[in-house]
Protein backbone atom coordinates (compact mmCIF):
# COMPACT_ATOMS: atom_id res chain seq x y z
CA UNK A 1 0.00 0.00 0.00
CA UNK A 2 2.50 2.58 0.70
CA UNK A 3 3.19 2.53 -2.97
CA UNK A 4 -0.34 4.00 -3.96
CA UNK A 5 -0.82 5.98 -0.65
CA UNK A 6 0.45 9.56 -2.37
CA UNK A 7 -2.14 9.28 -4.26
CA UNK A 8 -4.78 9.61 -1.06
CA UNK A 9 -4.77 13.48 0.19
CA UNK A 10 -6.41 12.24 3.36
CA UNK A 11 -6.01 9.66 5.79
CA UNK A 12 -9.00 8.32 6.11
CA UNK A 13 -9.62 7.53 2.52
CA UNK A 14 -6.08 5.64 2.35
CA UNK A 15 -6.84 3.32 5.29
CA UNK A 16 -10.18 2.20 3.99
CA UNK A 17 -8.59 1.44 0.62
CA UNK A 18 -6.07 -0.73 2.23
CA UNK A 19 -9.29 -2.29 3.80
CA UNK A 20 -10.77 -2.87 0.76
CA UNK A 21 -7.57 -4.42 -0.45
CA UNK A 22 -7.10 -6.49 2.28
CA UNK A 23 -10.49 -7.78 1.61
CA UNK A 24 -10.43 -8.21 -1.73
CA UNK A 25 -7.85 -10.27 -0.95
CA UNK A 26 -8.86 -12.19 1.70
CA UNK A 27 -10.53 -16.06 1.42
CA UNK A 28 -14.20 -14.26 1.42
CA UNK A 29 -16.77 -16.43 -0.17
CA UNK A 30 -18.76 -12.98 -1.73
CA UNK A 31 -16.53 -9.99 -2.23
CA UNK A 32 -18.70 -6.49 -2.14
CA UNK A 33 -18.91 -3.85 -0.13
CA UNK A 34 -21.33 -5.49 2.89
CA UNK A 35 -19.08 -8.27 3.42
CA UNK A 36 -15.70 -6.38 2.70
CA UNK A 37 -17.24 -3.73 5.55
CA UNK A 38 -18.36 -6.59 7.52
CA UNK A 39 -14.83 -8.20 7.51
CA UNK A 40 -12.62 -5.28 8.09
CA UNK A 41 -14.88 -4.34 11.41
CA UNK A 42 -17.50 -1.47 9.89
CA UNK A 43 -21.05 -1.61 10.76
CA UNK A 44 -22.26 -0.79 7.53
CA UNK A 45 -20.89 -0.89 3.90
CA UNK A 46 -21.23 3.07 3.42
CA UNK A 47 -17.96 3.84 4.25
CA UNK A 48 -16.64 1.44 1.79
CA UNK A 49 -19.33 2.87 -1.22
CA UNK A 50 -18.13 6.56 -0.26
CA UNK A 51 -14.59 5.54 -1.13
CA UNK A 52 -16.00 3.33 -4.28
CA UNK A 53 -18.16 6.35 -5.44
CA UNK A 54 -17.65 9.39 -3.96
CA UNK A 55 -14.32 10.33 -2.69
CA UNK A 56 -11.70 12.44 -4.30
CA UNK A 57 -9.05 10.02 -5.39
CA UNK A 58 -7.82 9.08 -9.09
CA UNK A 59 -8.51 5.37 -9.95
CA UNK A 60 -6.82 5.42 -12.66
CA UNK A 61 -3.26 6.75 -10.96
CA UNK A 62 -3.78 4.19 -8.14
CA UNK A 63 -4.15 1.38 -10.96
CA UNK A 64 -0.37 0.92 -11.53
CA UNK A 65 0.40 -2.29 -11.10
CA UNK A 66 1.75 -3.83 -14.19
CA UNK A 67 4.77 -2.29 -12.87
CA UNK A 68 4.43 -3.99 -9.72
CA UNK A 69 3.92 -7.13 -11.27
CA UNK A 70 6.70 -7.34 -13.46
CA UNK A 71 9.17 -5.60 -10.70
CA UNK A 72 7.81 -9.24 -8.78
CA UNK A 73 6.94 -11.61 -11.48
CA UNK A 74 9.19 -10.72 -14.48
CA UNK A 75 9.63 -13.48 -16.53
CA UNK A 76 11.10 -13.62 -20.42
CA UNK A 77 8.47 -16.53 -20.93
CA UNK A 78 5.67 -14.54 -19.79
CA UNK A 79 2.24 -14.23 -21.58
CA UNK A 80 -0.75 -12.00 -21.75
CA UNK A 81 -3.66 -13.79 -20.82
CA UNK A 82 -7.34 -11.63 -22.10
CA UNK A 83 -10.37 -13.05 -20.16
CA UNK A 84 -13.89 -11.56 -20.72
CA UNK A 85 -15.91 -12.67 -17.54
CA UNK A 86 -19.87 -12.33 -17.02
CA UNK A 87 -21.20 -11.37 -14.11
CA UNK A 88 -24.94 -11.79 -13.81
CA UNK A 89 -26.79 -9.06 -11.82
CA UNK A 90 -30.43 -9.14 -10.73
CA UNK A 91 -30.91 -5.47 -11.55
CA UNK A 92 -30.29 -2.71 -14.25
CA UNK A 93 -29.14 0.06 -12.22
CA UNK A 94 -24.91 -1.23 -12.21
CA UNK A 95 -23.28 0.33 -14.65
CA UNK A 96 -22.65 -1.41 -18.00
CA UNK A 97 -25.53 -3.92 -17.28
CA UNK A 98 -27.47 -4.68 -20.16
CA UNK A 99 -29.17 -7.95 -21.67
CA UNK A 100 -26.62 -10.05 -23.34
CA UNK A 101 -25.11 -12.89 -23.68
CA UNK A 102 -22.85 -14.12 -20.69
CA UNK A 103 -20.90 -17.82 -20.45
CA UNK A 104 -21.07 -17.51 -16.43
CA UNK A 105 -25.11 -18.45 -16.97
CA UNK A 106 -24.51 -19.77 -20.48
CA UNK A 107 -27.64 -17.33 -22.02
CA UNK A 108 -28.29 -14.08 -22.08
CA UNK A 109 -29.21 -12.62 -18.96
CA UNK A 110 -28.99 -8.99 -17.24
CA UNK A 111 -25.16 -9.40 -16.85
CA UNK A 112 -22.22 -6.82 -16.28
CA UNK A 113 -19.07 -7.89 -18.69
CA UNK A 114 -15.70 -7.19 -18.43
CA UNK A 115 -12.11 -7.84 -20.09
CA UNK A 116 -9.27 -8.52 -17.98
CA UNK A 117 -5.64 -8.46 -19.26
CA UNK A 118 -3.57 -10.78 -16.49
CA UNK A 119 -0.11 -11.32 -16.66
CA UNK A 120 1.00 -15.15 -16.81
CA UNK A 121 3.87 -16.79 -15.55
CA UNK A 122 4.81 -20.21 -13.71
CA UNK A 123 5.67 -18.51 -10.32
CA UNK A 124 2.02 -16.77 -10.52
CA UNK A 125 -0.27 -14.78 -11.96
CA UNK A 126 -1.41 -11.22 -11.72
CA UNK A 127 -4.35 -8.86 -13.05
CA UNK A 128 -2.50 -5.59 -14.58
CA UNK A 129 -5.57 -4.16 -16.65
CA UNK A 130 -9.16 -3.63 -17.20
CA UNK A 131 -12.29 -2.48 -18.74
CA UNK A 132 -15.87 -2.61 -18.16
CA UNK A 133 -17.54 -3.85 -21.47
CA UNK A 134 -20.76 -1.28 -22.76
CA UNK A 135 -22.14 -2.34 -25.96
CA UNK A 136 -22.39 0.19 -28.82
CA UNK A 137 -19.04 1.69 -27.45
CA UNK A 138 -15.40 1.27 -28.88
CA UNK A 139 -13.26 1.72 -25.74
CA UNK A 140 -9.38 2.55 -26.20
CA UNK A 141 -6.56 1.75 -23.60
CA UNK A 142 -3.01 2.24 -23.69
CA UNK A 143 -3.12 2.22 -27.56
CA UNK A 144 -5.37 -0.76 -28.11
CA UNK A 145 -8.57 -0.72 -29.24
CA UNK A 146 -11.32 -2.83 -27.47
CA UNK A 147 -14.93 -3.34 -28.64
Amino acid sequence: MSRIAGRFARVEPRLRAQRLVLGLLSDLPRKNCWTIAEWAGEATPHGMQHLLCRAAWDAEAVHDVREYVVEHLHDEAAVLVVDETGDVKKGTRTVGVQRQYTGTAGRIENSQVAVYLVYAVERGHAAVDRELYVRGRVIMRDGMWLE
